[in-house]
């Protein structure tokens, strides 16, 4: 097959299977980065229009225009470019809508939820679609509503179970978009075809029927991308024969998928590997330049950096400033020991010089200490001059998920093509310490939300009776928890199938379901306080706890301190132990992490005082970072107290948010980059699972955020929590939250 020429290997081309294509055809590049070539003009032209667009969006409030008469779906649209005057220019073509950044509608998730999210922005949806909607079509959310408990509903009004996929698409599955390029949808489809064949012909189950339905909109999403694909005059049928086809048609997968779910998390996942191998031979041939083909990538950046959906305002302050997620990973090691970097990762990272800084897509390193010392100083170079990228712990992964996975959101990974997860949000264990306090009533609305235990009534918090209540409300807590997440992916499933991108997964697919942690940190020091010194109750005039006063010292979290580090250690595996106890919808199997994103303001914003002296309604440290102004030792001792959080008992991740001073890494940039990259090798040998690192000084972000309009701030992206962000994009009081995070001027 001329699509195949030069590809070594059989078992892949006998069935479905890229992981062995990779394995078989890759080439390892252990060079520096003087091959990069600059932005073509194409490129440059490209990314102007794009920037005066995006300049013009955040005039308008943050969104440029919304769709109000027409679903989006696979082939809704016509083609759309960038720049219709100069579509030649666009060596990769395809737009969710008919006009970049024009925000798709999307009602299958939720009619309310699609035109509040229009509302919001002035735009009013057609009335007939909202009356289609409403009485003849039922949507996720709806369904959603009418089978949650009450006891559901009581702990989603008062935030102790929070930021649900119940008002938006779950994201978090990755769809194997390598296979459209690799063997075409004809034999993708001849494949699903087979499956659906044989699905339950002698044991018509429940789960056989749900399954045989389920394929049967798999082949029809394929035949749709089909479609799709020749609005812009292609045949994705066949294999890719082409560098430049292969990135094409691996987009129109991916297009394909953000034309029919507006999912929290978007992931592209792990492409710079195979593409690496198109380019590759094009190169040898002489049918490519390395112009041409640092061109093709900077285009399909540009186009994930396009990549917008119509959200509604409360997912907007849970989920700061627009993103997507279009998570794409890099490097690697094989499970045979050969690293997995190409001249490609270089080329995706070299995006951020081509085009500037931008917080899409989320570049993930996938670190090791084996990788090239080249690539390694590369990358630290970007993250001292942009904070725009960040790192995973592939020794900790590598054995849990292969050495093809993906990471189908901030930092959570999932086997590419062979498994998905359920997304999950996060119980806000903060706010359950403080129901075991005060007899399971909320300190903010004074409901009895929480099971009716007897409060504390000592003036002094004492630590066995402290943590013998807590583990009530603990328990009680989690189980509620998986119930309710049982119920909403139950639902999606049957009202918001992703069939687009469950059409590029095997069909017969592990499931992961996946919790969350809020207040982690808050909870470690706050039980640390109790313990080592002593906590005085402040209670209001009816005798309820509304603060608290510490006397004494005791061990933060944050400080390579085993007292403290200890009690983390616990928390996180009390929690995961309690999630095992209980079934998970479709024999899913549990994970958590320690991720709480921008919505730490938000938690936040709902929970009281806490017993480590935080004040009520301030924000929480985000992720597993310790506690605003708990890191007295330096980045070295912060980041090995994170290190010692067990991964196997947080296979969704356990994100770490930096900010380091330029003067803490060095002098000058060659000492920055070599104390960074020595810096990652010693946390992730230590077992640590993930990094974001920012370097840029707190002024920086404080002239930024009072001087918006000054050019260089245009595109100025730090890391949050798991993602990257425009600073100017954030709320104000985002931005001051991400001013009081902990800035370590030593090491």
């Amino acid at each position: 097959m001329e699509a195949w020429r030069g590809f070594t290997g059989r078992k892949w081309k006998e069935d479905v299977n890229v992981r062995e294509f990779i394995q078989n055809n890759y080439t390892p590049y252990d060079g520096d980065e003087s091959f990069l070539a600059e932005p073509t003009e194409a490129t440059r032209f490209l990314w102007d229009k794009v920037q005066a667009l995006q300049k013009e969006e955040r005039k308008r409030g943050g969104v440029l225009e919304c769709e109000t008469e027409v679903v989006s779906s696979l082939t809704s649209y016509g083609p759309g470019y960038i720049d219709e005057e100069h579509k030649e220019l666009e060596k990769i073509v395809g737009l969710q809508t008919d006009k970049p950044l024009k925000r798709a509608f999307m009602p299958y998730g939720g009619i309310k939820m699609a035109a509040q999210a229009a509302s919001t922005y002035g735009y009013n949806v057609n009335e007939n679609l909202v009356k289609i909607f409403t009485d003849y079509h039922k949507t996720h959310n709806q369904a959603v509503f009418d089978v949650y408990t009450p006891e559901m509903k009581k702990v989603r009004h008062n935030h102790i179970i929070t930021g649900l996929p119940d008002t938006y698409g779950r994201g978090r599955i990755v769809g194997d978009y390598r296979r459209v390029a690799l063997y075409g949808l004809d034999f993708l489809i001849k494949k699903k075809e087979k499956d659906l064949r044989y699905c339950g012909d002698r044991n018509m189950s429940e789960e056989h029927i749900r399954l045989r339905e389920e394929i049967a909109e798999q082949i029809r999403a394929l035949h749709g991308m089909k479609k799709m694909a020749e609005i812009y005059g292609y045949d994705i049928s066949r294999p890719a024969e082409t560098a430049k086809e292969a990135v094409q048609w691996l987009y129109f997968g991916y297009l394909a998928a953000i034309k029919t779910q507006n999912g929290a998390a978007m992931s592209v996942g792990r492409i710079s590997t195979f593409l690496d191998i198109y380019i590759k031979r094009d190169l040898d041939e002489g049918i490519l330049t390395e112009s041409e083909a640092q061109e093709l990538i900077d285009h399909l950046v540009l186009k994930f950096r396009l990549v917008k959906f119509a959200r509604i305002p409360s997912y907007n302050e849970l989920f700061s400033g627009d993103p997507v997620w279009v998570t794409l990973e890099m490097a690697g090691v094989g499970m045979d020991g050969r690293h997995m970097v190409t001249k490609n990762d270089f080329r995706f990272l070299h995006t951020l010089e081509n085009m500037g800084p931008a917080p899409e897509p989320n570049l993930t390193v996938l670190w090791s200490s084996r990788l090239p010392e080249n690539f390694k100083k590369y990358a630290a170079k970007i993250s001292v001059d942009t904070s725009s990228i960040q790192y995973e712990n592939d020794c900790v992964m590598r054995p849990v998920w292969g050495d093809d996975y993906s990471i189908c959101c901030c930092v959570s990974a999932t086997q590419t093509g062979k498994e998905i997860q359920f997304f999950g949000a996060r119980a806000n264990l903060a706010k359950c310490l403080n129901y075991a306090i005060n007899g399971g009533v909320d300190l903010k609305t004074r409901e009895q939300v929480g099971p009716e235990i007897r409060p504390i009534t000592s003036e002094y918090l004492d630590y066995d009776e402290v943590m013998h209540k807590f583990n009530i409300m603990f328990s009680w807590l989690v189980e509620l928890y998986v119930n309710t997440l049982n119920l909403i992916h139950y639902m999606h499933d049957k009202y918001y199938y992703e069939a687009a991108e469950m059409a590029l997964i095997d069909t017969y697919t592990r499931r992961t379901f996946a919790t969350g942690i809020a207040g982690f940190s808050h909870v470690v020091d706050s039980l640390s306080a109790i313990k080592y010194a002593k906590v005085k109750t402040i209670r209001d005039e009816d005798g309820f706890v509304v603060d608290y006063e510490v006397e004494g010292d005791y061990p933060h979290y944050g400080n390579d301190d085993e007292r403290a580090d200890q009690i983390a250690i616990w928390l996180l595996k009390a929690f995961m132990k309690k999630v095992r106890e209980h079934h998970t919808y479709r024999n899913s199997e549990p994970t958590t992490s320690i991720l709480t994103i921008t919505s730490n303001v938000v938690y936040g914003k709902a929970t009281g005082a806490t017993p480590d002296g935080r004040k009520a309604f301030t924000p929480f440290a985000p992720g597993a970072n310790p506690a605003y102004g708990a890191e007295k030792n330096g980045l070295l001792a912060s980041l090995n107290s994170v290190a010692k959080l067990p991964y196997e008992y947080a296979l969704d991740g356990i994100s770490n948010t930096q900010t380091i001073s330029p003067d803490a890494l060095g002098h000058n940039d060659p000492e920055r980059i070599d104390n960074l990259w020595h810096i990652l090798d010693g946390y992730f040998d230590k077992g640590a699972h993930h990094l974001n690192v920012n370097v840029f000084g707190v002024e920086k972000l404080r002239d930024c955020m009072e001087h918006p309009e000054k050019p260089e701030y245009a595109n100025f992206t730090i890391r949050v929590s798991g993602y990257a962000v425009k600073f100017i994009d954030l709320t104000r009081e985002q931005q001051l939250d991400v001013i009081a995070r902990t800035e370590h001027k030593v090491l």
